[in-house]
């Protein structure tokens, strides 16, 4: 947890919601959309054993299920897992920068295989954050008592 001190003298303790860090990997890959099998997205930002971010200029709604595939080691080991679109990025924020595209949450990719993918990107730097880490207020007033 990083903290922060205000002029105040109160320790602001941040949180990470995330269930592991993402990694900043650009690469090929081939996202359809289930209900008529149309390509939606072919290149990922970022990448984690949990789900990708990836490009892509089409209308999507939150929940969705799409099917995705690609390579991220050296093995040539295909992942071919389902994932349901968690977020969808509109490029308004000052944050995206621009970018649109369908963060992705994996639904269906085998346990041997997420394994694999987690070695793999132990060795990827992750991607520089885009905005400010959320402050966890129960641990901060916790902290005071």
């Amino acid at each position: 947890m990083l903290q922060h001190v205000p002029s105040s003298g109160v320790r602001l303790i941040r949180r990470n919601d995330r269930h592991e860090i993402r990694k900043g990997i650009r690469m090929r890959c081939q996202v359809v959309r289930e209900r008529d099998f149309r390509l939606i997205g072919d290149t990922s930002l970022d990448l984690s054993p949990n789900g990708m971010l990836v490009a892509s200029e089409h209308f999507m709604e939150r929940g969705e299920n799409v099917i995705v595939s690609f390579q991220a080691t050296n093995l040539g080991i295909w992942f071919d897992t389902e994932a349901t679109v968690a977020r969808v990025i509109e490029g308004r924020r000052v944050e995206d920068r621009g970018v649109t595209g369908v963060a992705l949450s994996f639904t269906t990719l085998d346990t041997v295989k997420r394994l694999i993918l987690r070695g793999h990107l132990r060795r990827v730097p992750p991607p520089l954050p885009r905005r400010a880490q959320r402050i966890d207020w129960s641990a901060t007033v916790r902290s005071i008592g």
